[in-house]
């Protein structure tokens, strides 16, 4: 893609087009469109989509929010940065929120719900907004790692009040720098969000309420523009790589391969994750093989001493934190590299 990106950045910087120009609309369109909402708008980040919808939905002190710990810390900082209080609780066999343990934790201060779609899978989401429904609770969906997966026709983002995508470099559809965005089906809560991103500003001149620095740069828009016409080419390598990992991995004990995708869930695989015995050793050993490997979060999130959040007992998601390591997945690797991988992975375990 190096030509066309190369283009598209030369145009934005000869036309001096650097905030909140044609190739942010144009990519706020395309991502509505992609996901079937109504409205997207451009962020700085997820992390800001995330504080930003729930300072829009009218979160803040003396609220609390329930999400997850097998995470990463923004999900949790979003609502401490709302002002409001975080309620962990624990996660499925599936690395995702369990939605047995949601009415346990609700209390007469719970506002809102955050599903985090993790790894290119989306949660039980049909569950979740039973729940949320039932309990007048809003939905605010973390789909920094899932977009373009689904659950029962419909793409994750697409469920809640909101959902919140990242465009961090490491990602799916990856920008060159930091990105992201809000998708939403409420016209107040996107005008809202407009305000928010841009100093609060309706117009040049009038100033409407206290906002934010947090825009989705153009030159970064104009980069994922080019990107997204090879995301579904890209998303479908990645499901095929995957299950020669499945079919590779399946049968080693000391394994536990990712959830795969079923009738009701279609899954990116934006990460492949497994659980594996002797995880530090394995990591260590398949380094030596010239094979890259990364644990994320080695310290569950509630067990981060700083944070103030030890009160929270997850057993599930304190275990994961001491198994989970990602395999090489990007639509580059070919076929003989997930093999060796496979196979070297087999030769530690012998």
């Amino acid at each position: 893609m190096k030509r066309e990106i190369d283009a598209a950045i030369a145009r934005v910087l000869s036309g001096g087009n650097l905030i909140l120009r044609q190739d942010v609309e144009d990519f706020e369109k395309t991502l509505a469109k992609f996901l079937k909402v109504k409205f997207a708008i451009g962020l700085n980040s997820c992390t800001d989509g995330l504080i930003l919808s729930l300072k829009a939905a009218g979160i803040g002190p003396g609220d609390e929010v329930i999400t997850v710990a097998h995470t990463f810390v923004a999900s949790i900082a979003a609502i401490v940065h709302a002002g409001a209080t975080p309620v962990l609780i624990d996660i499925n066999d599936d690395y995702l929120m369990n939605p047995d343990l949601l009415e346990k934790a609700i209390t007469l201060k719970t506002k809102a719900i955050i599903p985090v779609h993790l790894n290119g899978r989306v949660c039980q989401m049909d569950k979740i907004c039973q729940i949320a429904k039932k309990h007048k609770l809003l939905i605010i969906e973390d789909a920094a790692q899932g977009l373009g997966a689904i659950f029962k026709s419909k793409k994750a983002g697409s469920f809640g009040l909101t959902g919140c995508f990242s465009f961090y470099p490491a990602k799916l559809l990856g920008a060159f720098g930091d990105a992201g965005a809000v998708v939403t089906n409420s016209k107040k809560i996107f005008d809202q969000l407009k305000l928010y991103r841009d100093h609060g500003r309706k117009t040049k001149d009038e100033i409407v309420c206290y906002g934010f620095t947090s825009r989705l740069d153009n030159i970064q828009a104009a980069i994922l523009n080019v990107k997204f016409k090879y995301l579904r080419q890209w998303i479908n390598r990645r499901r095929k790589l995957a299950h020669i990992y499945n079919h590779g991995l399946k049968n080693i004990p000391e394994i536990t391969i990712p959830p795969v995708s079923d009738a009701d869930h279609l899954d990116t695989y934006q990460n492949y994750v497994i659980r594996a015995q002797k995880r530090d050793e394995l990591h260590e050993y398949l380094k030596q093989k010239g094979i890259e490997t990364i644990i994320s979060n080695p310290v569950a999130v509630n067990k981060q001493k700083k944070l103030g959040l030890s009160r929270f007992k997850l057993p599930q998601t304190e275990l994961f934190a001491k198994e989970v390591i990602s395999l090489p997945l990007i639509p580059e690797l070919s076929e003989k590299q997930i093999e060796y991988t496979v196979k070297i992975i087999r030769q530690f375990y012998k």
